[in-house]
């Protein structure tokens, strides 16, 4: 039986708002900006991450990473086999992100696939040798848009928000990755709220050197800290998935402009007959419409629309959601 999933209280749904919008904020900057004490903060946030109902974590930008390829699968199953070909994609440690969509038959999942030997294994060897598995389609992100990255549940405001997000200004070039980099973001992917002296003892380095590092990776986006929680725990009941068709001319501003919507939580401009993959969060179904119908409708390059609800979450940020299945 599936655990029933308690929403939280409104001071803890603003912590984790301020986790979500800054993953590595400090508990007295947490408490500054809420209007807490620091140790409300400590002693509402502490059991929050132990019992995994928090986890910090961090993505890469396939951007930096050139034999990185992301892909976007929507995969067809028989309805009886998809919890298993579902939990199958998420023990995949290149698997980002699996949802089972509304229909009961289809799989959308996020891979960030360690070059083209990977892709053709999984698409030419391993899909095909699955018996449940009817049909698919492959969409490369060709452009993630990392404004959605922001996304804090619409619970904080906007001048919360900015206090909790210092100015970092980016460097003057585009960053080189150092040895020490992977390192750090393999620590980072595991504990994003990681001290620096325990990622300066993962990758043998220096405290400072670690700070300094990590703040080069975030500024340069070639890193994106993260906090993942289920969305229900802050009273969001409806997810779904909008496939759009975007007039080549206007796909960099419509990506743009919807990426800084407090209702998207991802977008990314992709392959395929549709070019704009958008992950939308609304509190109810009828939030939900009102987006499609003044936000999405008020865009005038957007020609075609799918919308696919999300049945559930089953891997978020590389997070594994207990009892998803």
């Amino acid at each position: 039986m599936e655990k029933v999933r308690h929403q939280l209280s409104e001071t803890d749904s603003r912590i984790a708002a301020a986790m979500l919008a800054a993953p590595r904020a400090s508990w007295r900057t947490v408490g500054r900006v809420l209007g807490i004490s620091e140790r409300t903060v400590v002693r509402r946030a502490a059991p929050l991450f132990g019992d995994g109902t928090l986890r910090a974590t961090a993505v890469r930008n396939p951007v930096h990473f050139p034999d990185l390829i992301p892909l976007a699968l929507r995969i067809r199953c028989k309805p009886n086999r998809i919890s298993a070909i579902a939990a199958t994609l998420a023990r995949r440690p290149d698997c980002i992100w699996v949802d089972v969509l509304g229909g009961g038959d289809e799989i959308c999942t996020i891979l960030f696939l360690d070059g083209p030997d990977a892709r053709d294994n999984l698409l030419l060897r391993d899909l095909p040798a699955t018996p449940a598995v009817q049909s698919w389609t492959s969409h490369v992100l060709l452009r993630v848009f990392p404004a959605a990255f922001d996304w804090s549940g619409g619970l904080l405001t906007q001048a919360e928000l900015a206090a909790l997000r210092p100015d970092m200004p980016a460097p003057p070039d585009r960053p080189t990755l150092q040895p020490v980099d992977h390192q750090l973001i393999t620590a980072l992917i595991e504990d994003g709220r990681a001290s620096y002296t325990d990622l300066a003892h993962r990758a043998d380095t220096t405290p400072l050197t670690a700070r300094r590092r990590l703040e080069a990776l975030v500024a340069g986006q070639v890193l994106r800290l993260a906090t993942e929680v289920d969305l229900a725990r802050l009273g969001i009941r409806t997810e779904a998935l909008l496939w759009l068709t975007v007039a080549p001319g206007g796909l960099e501003e419509t990506g743009r402009q919807l990426s800084r919507h407090p209702q998207v939580r991802f977008a990314s401009a992709v392959t395929g007959s549709a070019n704009l993959l958008v992950a939308v969060a609304a509190a109810d179904l009828n939030a939900l419409y009102g987006f499609l119908s003044e936000t999405i409708g008020a865009l005038e390059r957007v020609t075609t629309l799918e919308v696919t609800p999300i049945l559930t979450g089953v891997k978020r940020t590389g997070l594994v959601r207990a009892g998803s299945l």
